[in-house]
């Protein structure tokens, strides 16, 4: 690939930004230059209509062309410094002149773009030449949240014809639902329980498709609320806070400071009682009985009471939480139901 196609791969060209630059045109092509080299040589770049590019370096005092820099075993220290002086004038006019375009369709760009001003995301591409897809991926915990490939549309539908789409990961209970919709199909090549794909024909406004980014992009994210099990048959819970907001909980593995805790009191009431927050972990302590044994301890203070018909496990079954035997993470759609 010669060095030109390299640097300007996956850009397109803003001509209205050539002119300003120090270009002029001439039959729709436009034409730059530039002396090089204490003025020994002189850079010539063309643009087409088109955006492609094209340049050489001519050797002043032979007016011929040098081409000694596009050799990669031409090593010498003056070859490598016109090299590297070549490479910057092109990364000059690309930076000033192109913008960046990862995909093929508009859409897809856009909502690329929006990506990258939301979370600071550029699309990877892990796999080799001829699998067009890019990952999104969180660069806090390497998770991806969002897949975005071009495929044959007989891969989701009965039609056929290259198209665009964009995997996000969803609240499994939303699908179902999700999959009415026009645009919206289940998964290709991911797990159809948790995953969508979404086609990026303009069938779905930018708006909504950056709605599913960003709930695709929580599950990626630290867990930072749990529900963790009490038993008042060992411990008696439901009176713990009466004279006090603040206790000394059992540290629960992976929860840290910052972090919230929705505690789920067993039988007889079989429901969430309190949402508190964690404002020390690790803390040593040592406790032990029949029942129960301790070695860490975190402290937690309450911040909000449910009644026992608000959130009993009937209706937790409803988001996904059908056992509580351990500390475990939130539902995305529980959350948003108790943090209303």
């Amino acid at each position: 690939m010669k060095i030109e196609q390299e640097i300007f791969k996956g850009y397109q060209l803003e001509k209205e930004k050539l002119v300003p630059y120090g270009f002029f045109e001439k039959e729709n092509t436009y034409f730059f230059t530039e002396k090089i080299m204490d003025d020994m040589f002189e850079v010539e770049i063309k643009i087409f209509s088109d955006g492609a590019i094209e340049g050489k370096i001519v050797d002043l005092a032979f007016n011929e062309e040098y081409t000694n820099y596009r050799i990669e075993t031409q090593t010498g220290e003056f070859v490598h410094q016109i090299r590297e002086t070549f490479l910057n004038i092109l990364l000059k006019i690309r930076n000033t002149c192109y913008k960046r375009e990862y995909f093929k369709t508009k859409q897809a760009n856009r909502i690329t773009k929006l990506i990258i001003e939301k979370y600071g995301d550029v699309p990877e591409f892990p796999w080799e030449k001829g699998v067009y897809a890019g990952v999104f991926r969180n660069p806090m915990t390497q998770k991806w949240y969002a897949l975005l490939m071009e495929i044959d549309k007989n891969k989701i539908t009965e039609k056929t014809g290259k198209v665009e789409i964009l995997n996000v990961k969803l609240d499994e209970n939303k699908i179902t639902e999700l999959l009415q919709r026009d645009g919206i199909y289940k998964a290709y090549h991911m797990n159809k329980k948790n995953w969508l794909t979404l086609v990026l024909d303009d069938t779905l406004k930018d708006e909504e498709i950056m709605t599913y980014i960003e709930e695709s992009h929580s599950f990626t994210e630290k867990q930072k609320e749990w529900i963790i099990p009490a038993n008042p048959k060992f411990y008696d819970v439901i009176h713990c806070f009466d004279d006090t907001d603040t206790i000394l909980w059992k540290q629960a593995k992976k929860v840290g400071v910052g972090e919230f805790v929705f505690i789920y009191v067993g039988v007889p009431y079989s429901a969430i009682l309190y949402k508190c927050e964690v404002l020390k972990a690790a803390i040593p302590y040592t406790y032990k009985d029949e029942n129960l044994s301790i070695t860490e301890g975190m402290q937690i203070k309450v911040i909000k009471r449910y009644q026992p018909d608000e959130y009993p496990l009937e209706k937790l079954k409803s988001f996904g939480v059908t056992t509580i035997l351990g500390p475990r993470s939130m539902p995305i759609s529980l959350s948003k139901e108790m943090n209303k």
